[in-house]
């Protein structure tokens, strides 16, 4: 029996619950949101839809007492960025709103893992860490996974070859000093700069680094990729998976993206990564970006 309280239902939130429901990974799922009778609503409609999955899901609109026997609770709620801002303009307006979620899921006795999803994720995925005085393994960010998803989508575009045997990652900041790791990075077992040019690869980068700002000036929001990839930790987590991802995970004191593995109880190591020098300067300009943030958060 596996269960999950969201925190947050928005469209981030209710995108990821759709998706739950879809993949029966979740037994109950326990929907909190300020606004009660949205989330009311939402979960006579999403128990009448899984029907159609012909699954037994208890769904409800809950509160924070529901909390205590979760085996998740993933952190949805948090102001959007705007046009025109970085998701580190979020650091002040969205800590207040993740202290009250966390020290509120605590005081029911939640002993589960946490799932951040708010912005900017790495820092607000820190400040679960210290509200809550978890071990660091049972709480994780959505880092820069979207970022990778998007980066191989853009090679597989360029190449033609599928997104399965593309392997590269995104690591770093959830945000402008994130970096693609192209040292890394493989179509099957050959070094992608064997495969593209090295020009083709910067406008690739910078475009998958960027994208999420494109889909805001667009639609006003994302929510559909980052769902799916709240769905795919959840999976690793339920699932035993013990795979590779590049979450938001405890590096030196921060929270910052590097693969690690997630299984049933987390996160069970992360990988250190012999970078280039030019990625090394990319990564520590990246730390210096999170820890500044963090210096905001504390202040």
């Amino acid at each position: 029996m596996k269960k999950v309280v969201v925190v947050g239902c928005g469209n981030v939130g209710m995108a990821y619950i759709n998706n739950l429901i879809s993949s029966k990974l979740a037994n109950e799922i326990v929907l909190i949101d300020l606004d009660r009778d949205k989330i009311l609503g939402e979960a006579m409609d999403l128990s009448h839809a899984s029907t159609v999955f012909n699954t037994n899901i208890k769904i409800k609109a809950g509160t924070y007492d529901d909390c205590f026997s979760a085996d998740l609770v993933v952190i949805c709620a948090g102001l959007n960025q705007e046009k025109g801002e970085t998701r580190l303009n979020l650091v002040n307006r969205n800590k207040e709103i993740i202290k009250s979620i966390t020290k509120s899921v605590l005081q029911s006795g939640f002993s589960g893992i946490f799932l951040v999803a708010t912005n900017p994720v790495d820092v607000m995925t820190y400040a679960v860490r210290k509200y809550s005085n978890f071990p660091q393994s049972k709480v994780i960010g959505t880092g820069t996974l979207l970022d990778t998803e998007r980066l191989k989508f853009l090679l597989s575009q360029k190449i033609n070859i599928n997104t399965e045997n593309i392997h590269a990652y995104v690591l770093g900041e959830h945000g402008d000093s994130s970096f693609a790791v192209w040292s890394k990075s493989t179509i099957g077992m050959v070094n992608v700069k064997e495969t593209v040019d090295e020009t083709d690869l910067e406008a690739i980068e910078y475009e998958a680094k960027h994208l999420g700002y494109k889909i805001i000036d667009y639609k006003g929001k994302t929510n559909y990729g980052i769902a799916m990839c709240l769905l795919k930790i959840t999976k690793a987590i339920f699932n035993d998976e013990n795979i590779v991802l590049n979450v938001s995970s405890p590096v030196d004191d921060i929270y910052i993206s590097m693969p690690s593995v997630i299984g049933k109880d987390g996160i069970k190591g992360t990988m250190k990564i012999n970078f280039t020098e030019e990625e090394k300067e990319k990564y520590d300009s990246s730390v210096e970006v999170i820890k500044k943030a963090i210096k905001e958060l504390e202040d």
